[in-house]
């Protein structure tokens, strides 16, 4: 294994919570009367609720408070949370459970680096909690992806150099954050086919084939 350290996004990585992300905003949008749809909604992978929200609002017939705009904001977690009460340890992504047996098998770090707020409740909600050796996410960062604070986070917590890491992403933005952190990254799903990524596959199932395994 050519790490020490790999940090995972947990969203679209560890986990689909896509359409749990979808259903949330879309009882909000239809709350205000706010055109959305699935197209707009990929738009928000992968950066902060608050940008999230900023996103959807571009399609509002009306102008918001900032009041307006956190209260709307909680009110779209709290519907996100009871979503994903839904979760349990077989929503767990392809692939997913071998490779991080592989790793703790290798002695190599792990770590999610997430932007979600949300990050410890799902982890326990697929039985996860105690398996990371650091959890960097939306509560110790202030700017979400693309910016490279979460993975560098991740890193010190891992107490790793981020050229000793590398990054597992799903999202444009997140490989561009894990790349500007100064980590290697490997495109999963969405972002298998990103021309930035240094390494791609469809998801983790086929792990034992990636060239970082075989670069001992």
């Amino acid at each position: 294994m050519k790490y020490k350290g790999v940090i995972f996004d947990l969203d679209g990585v560890i986990v689909s919570t896509d359409n749990l992300h979808f259903l949330a905003w879309e009882k909000l949008a239809l709350r205000e009367n706010i055109y959305f749809n699935r197209i707009i909604n990929e738009k928000l992978r992968g950066i902060s609720r608050f940008e999230s929200l900023e996103i959807i609002l571009k399609n509002a017939k009306k102008r918001y408070t900032n009041s307006e705009k956190e209260e709307m904001a909680n009110y779209k977690n709290e519907e996100y949370k009871k979503l994903l009460t839904t979760l349990s340890p077989k929503d767990k992504l392809v692939g997913v459970q071998d490779f991080l047996d592989f790793l703790k098998r290798e002695g190599v770090k792990m770590a999610i680096g997430s932007s979600s707020k949300n990050t410890m409740f799902i982890l326990k909600r697929i039985k996860l909690e105690n398996f990371f050796d650091a959890v960097a996410d939306g509560n110790d960062i202030k700017n979400s992806k693309p910016d490279p604070e979460v993975f560098l986070c991740a890193c010190k917590k891992l107490g790793l150099s981020p050229n000793e890491c590398l990054v597992i992403e799903d999202a444009f933005s997140g490989v561009d954050a894990g790349l500007s952190a100064g980590c290697d990254v490997l495109g999963v799903g969405s972002a298998k086919e990103y021309e930035k990524a240094t390494y791609h596959a469809k998801d983790l199932s086929n792990f034992q084939t990636l060239e970082f395994i075989k670069n001992k």
